[in-house]
């Protein structure tokens, strides 16, 4: 087995006894992107970094990027502030039919492979393969069978490992991607709030181990299953608008006791966002090695921005030099209301609280439109031209304030938005890095 893919060592270190996972990011956002770089700076790590199918696709996705784009984008940021690239991994997760469910299979599996293939060549070191959905001409009396799923499955693994073929006859020193499967996944995007949630059972784990090693054997690739190094399972995380249910070890132990024996498995966890530091530490004790996060992320981003907003308020007093962020945001927001509107339910001030406040954060997919970019850069330019108070500071961004106030922190807004955002990826740095403290750890 090849060893140069830093994500094998996830299952090798767990059968040595030590508990090892790694974060993984999945956004577009580029304050959440630097911010992942600027603080792997302190510890010589690697950052896994994802895109789903339906952000980034052959076809440009919501973002307006193929594979080999998001690659470059990412890799610019990381020159742009002297991140070295080789420490970058990239993912591409739900990569299958999902954009294209409602077309007949022969149509939506086509769609399907090129679009693994195109991750592949790009690059990606990490596939997700997620086949769980129902395509047009499936039965929608019947649920999808875990037979189906996994043949599809192998589908994609063989125009996968076609590809990596090609891509290591034009670059030798190419890294073998890994690849996750399992079928108890939410949709790109994040599970609607009601949606009801259950923990894994233990038998559909294996079931689904057993139905791909199948599907392997009868495609004739059954010697690249050592690539599958996990298998996405609902440990019992999950968040809505204003809840988050926190991980219970005890609901959990069937399912985290069964992966003994898998040892050169382990489990990835979606929606893990705005779980406590030590819900995720004790999550990757129990196997959960690959933590997704996502919306925490670009939430942290948003609190941030209002933040600056609202000082903007108070410090720039000719009100038709302020950005209106805020107010820019909502009218965008209500011009365009696909990507939030089937989400938050409610009276109109209290879906209008949602687009704001929500935790699940459907403002994240109106950041990268033209109006709000331009009054963030609006925000910025006025907030660098005015001196924040520090009282002001501590009032609307009292952990920032903080690493101000003793030197460890510039108070331009980029650095604080970005700061924002490392105060949530610490708790996954103390989750998953050895003796790293985190100052929300104890909360």
């Amino acid at each position: 087995m090849k060893t140069d893919n830093p994500l094998l060592s996830l299952a090798a270190r767990r059968r040595e006894g030590i508990a090892s996972g790694i974060p993984s990011y999945c956004s577009s956002n580029p304050f959440v992107i630097e911010a992942v770089m600027q603080q792997s700076k302190r510890f010589d790590d690697h950052v896994l970094i994802e895109a789903t199918c339906n952000q980034v696709n052959q076809f440009g996705g919501y973002i307006g990027m193929t594979p080999s784009q998001f690659r470059d984008y990412v890799f610019q940021i990381a020159d742009d502030i002297g991140y070295d690239r080789s420490h970058i991994i990239l993912g591409g997760d739900h990569l299958g039919p999902q954009p294209w469910k409602e077309q007949p299979e022969a149509v939506a599996m086509a769609n399907a492979c090129e679009l693994v293939r195109q991750f592949v060549l790009a690059g990606y070191q990490k596939i997700h393969l997620d086949t769980s959905m129902r395509v047009g001409d499936d039965n929608v009396d019947q649920p999808l069978g875990d037979e189906v799923i996994a043949r599809r499955g192998a589908q994609l693994m063989v125009v996968a490992e076609d590809a990596f073929m090609q891509l290591k006859s034009q670059n030798p020193d190419a890294v073998h991607p890994v690849f996750i499967i399992g079928s108890e996944v939410p949709i790109p995007g994040g599970a609607q709030v009601e949606e009801e949630m259950c923990v894994t059972d233990p038998q559909d784990f294996e079931n689904t181990i057993q139905a791909y090693q199948n599907e392997f054997e009868k495609a004739g690739i059954a010697h690249l299953f050592q690539y599958v190094i996990a298998v996405v399972v609902q440990p019992g995380v999950e968040f809505g608008d204003a809840d988050v249910h926190r991980y219970n070890p005890a609901e959990a132990m069937a399912l985290s006791s069964k992966l003994k024996d898998y040892p050169n498995l382990v489990f990835e966890g979606h929606s893990t966002d705005y779980q406590s530091p030590q819900s995720l530490k004790q999550m990757v004790e129990d196997g959960i090695a690959i933590l997704k996060v996502g919306p925490a992320l670009t939430f942290a981003v948003r609190r941030a921005l209002f933040a600056l907003a609202k000082m903007e308020n108070e410090l720039v007093t000719d009100e038709s030099r302020r950005s209106h962020f805020i107010e820019v945001l909502e009218q965008v927001m209500n011009d365009n209301p696909k990507d939030w509107l089937k989400y938050y339910k409610g009276t109109p001030q209290q879906q209008s609280l949602k687009r704001k406040y929500s935790y699940s954060d459907r403002c994240r997919y109106y950041m990268g439109v033209p109006q709000v970019k331009h009054a963030i850069k609006t925000l910025f330019d006025n907030m660098e031209q005015v001196d924040i108070p520090m009282g002001m500071l501590e009032q609307y961004m009292p952990l920032q304030y903080i690493k101000v106030r003793d030197g460890h922190l510039s108070v331009l807004p980029k650095s604080l938005v970005i700061d924002s955002v490392v105060q949530v990826i610490d708790d996954y740095n103390y989750a998953t890095k050895y003796h790293f403290m985190t100052s929300s750890a104890m909360v």
